[in-house]
């Protein structure tokens, strides 16, 4: 039966093997009937409406003379694994892009993230985030509110997994010196850092102020690291919402802009050491 609402992976899976169609120089049509379905099926199948087996996807990927063996056994896991996600609590409640979001932290193989307006979700406190969902226009209803900041409270699970899936966040010191609510939110975000940079697998590290040679203020993003290079993923926020990054000319874009950021903030020690001294002004 086709989804009324696939997900970003869902939707990523087929989106892969329409690459890989296009790759070999085939049409819908022409790859249907190499297949012995029609063109609708194909249609379904790219565009994460419909499922496939794990044999269909290796037929595929023949037919299509693909022969990255480490990348079809990732197409293979995408199409046959079976998760029943925390997020999936959350559907019907909140946009669809934030089951998304959670859905990409819990199969990355590490995850980055740069924060040029706001401490990073997964490291916010539940302070911090409620000040920050309140601040939008137009103003949320009080129920969406509560499950917006229980959903980012429930995306520390990322950050459960004690190095099972590196976490890497680079913040700016404006970032860190920023009051969303008061004194005490401040006190307790800073606080809060401190702890989770301490956790096995997660890292913080800040840029100040006087460094040389930063131009990355809008820079903010999550990068996704995938089973293999080609399925990774950015997400970005834009004025019209999240937007998830997958070509692979912008995911080589993205990983250098990361590089760059990254060359630019203070090693983890003194990052700690840093964030110590800010909470100690307040």
């Amino acid at each position: 039966m086709p989804r009324k609402q696939p997900t970003a992976r869902q939707r990523r899976l087929g989106q892969e093997l329409r690459r890989l169609r296009e790759a070999a120089g085939l049409t819908a049509r022409q790859a249907a009937e190499s297949l012995g379905t029609i063109s609708v099926t194909m249609s379904q199948i790219e565009s994460g409406v419909a499922g496939v087996s794990e044999a269909r996807v290796r037929r595929i990927a023949a037919q299509y003379t693909c022969t990255d063996t480490q990348l079809i056994d990732a197409l293979v896991e995408m199409a046959t694994e079976r998760v029943d996600g925390w997020w999936e609590e959350y559907r019907d409640i909140l946009p669809p892009a934030f089951l998304d979001l959670a859905e990409l932290e819990y199969h990355a193989t590490f995850v980055q993230e740069i924060g040029t307006a706001h401490v990073t979700g997964p490291l916010q406190t539940e302070d911090y985030a409620r000040a920050v969902f309140t601040y939008w226009r137009p103003e949320l209803p009080a129920s969406e509110l509560e499950a917006r900041v229980a959903h980012r409270m429930h995306r520390k699970a990322a950050l459960a997994r004690d190095g099972e899936s590196p976490y890497t966040a680079v913040l700016h010191e404006s970032v860190l010196r920023t009051r969303v609510a008061d004194r005490r939110v401040a006190r307790a975000q800073l606080d809060q850092l401190l702890r989770q940079s301490e956790r096995p697998g997660v890292t913080v590290r800040v840029i100040p102020f006087d460094v040389d040679g930063f131009g990355g203020a809008s820079a903010a993003l999550l990068y996704g690291g995938g089973r293999v290079p080609a399925l990774d993923t950015v997400q970005k926020d834009t004025p019209s919402g999240a937007a998830f990054v997958d070509a692979a000319a912008q995911l080589q874009a993205m990983r250098t802009l990361f590089r760059k950021v990254e060359s630019a903030s203070l090693e983890p020690a003194r990052s700690r050491d840093f964030v110590h001294r800010l909470t100690k002004e307040l």
